[in-house]
């Protein structure tokens, strides 16, 4: 039978097939291979074991998952307080593994900030101000997932699981406080478990309170303005072929900052990232 992994607990894993939902042990041969099932593989199961992993189309490592269609990152306005140049490399990721980035803004009751829907609207970014008082952005979220594996994700304590509960009260998933000591929330999501909803699959992950862009994905120096999809128009028309977008003269992409076309935090974020590109020694890939 050919199946979609759940999740995963102890060694067994949960397997929608068309027969209906599985449990299966993996092939030693797996670990052999260096492969690790996980929750959005698709495979073939045979008597209780799973016998073949079928090709991924991308893969992350955390949330560890596969064959994602759409990553949702839940930002929150306050507590925690919203990390641009985080954001941008997470972005930078789902942009280089082909994975639909999308933005939910959180806690909009506690702070307003216009700034974060404004900046990636413009990077033709979708990002989503969700209102729990009104119900404001939730049925926007459901369609930019229905029918599609898809995984929210972000900071710890962002908002991940209470967002989900609001689109799915039937998860009643775990939510936790922020701690007032540490300005971040504890960790009540500890696996990548996918639910089927909307037509799709949606995964809760475990969030994060920091992101080395290593751990996800080694993105050269010169893959990476391909990371930032409102530079697509204006690569290629540089003075110098050869122009890092960083601060030559004749740079059409430093212009757009200049005109305002490029929000210049995106810019600031790539200029670092470039910085940290060009540490990446072959030895490290």
């Amino acid at each position: 039978m050919n199946g979609l992994i759940l999740d995963s607990l102890g060694g067994i894993f949960t397997v929608e097939t068309e027969e209906g939902t599985v449990e299966a042990k993996a092939r030693g041969v797996f670990r052999n291979k260096g492969l690790t099932p996980v929750a959005g593989d698709r495979c073939v199961v045979e008597e209780g074991l799973i016998t073949e992993l079928l090709p991924r189309k991308n893969s992350l490592i955390r949330p560890l998952l596969a064959n994602l269609d759409v990553c949702v990152f839940v930002v929150s306005t306050t507590e925690p307080a919203p990390d641009m140049l985080l954001l941008d490399k997470f972005i930078a990721v789902c942009e280089y593994k082909d994975i639909a980035p999308c933005i939910a803004l959180t806690k909009v009751d506690l702070k307003e900030n216009p700034l974060i829907p404004e900046v990636y609207r413009r990077a033709g970014i979708p990002a989503v101000i969700c209102d729990y008082e009104t119900g404001g952005g939730i049925e926007e979220i459901k369609e930019l997932v229905r029918g599609k594996i898809c995984a929210f994700t972000g900071n710890t304590g962002a908002g991940k699981s209470t967002l989900l509960n609001h689109l799915a009260p039937q998860l009643s998933l775990e939510t936790s406080h922020i701690s007032r000591k540490l300005g971040r929330g504890r960790h009540t999501t500890r696996v990548s478990r996918l639910y089927p909803l909307f037509g799709g699959y949606v995964a809760d992950t475990p969030g994060f309170s920091t992101f080395d862009t290593m751990q996800y994905a080694v993105i050269h120096k010169e893959e990476l303005a391909m990371c930032f999809r409102e530079f697509d128009q204006f690569t290629g028309k540089c003075r110098f072929s050869d122009c890092t977008h960083t601060k030559e003269k004749g740079c059409e992409i430093i212009a757009a900052v200049e005109a305002g076309e490029i929000a210049k935090s995106r810019h600031d974020s790539y200029v670092t990232m470039f910085e940290e590109a060009k540490r990446i020694k072959d030895w490290e890939i």
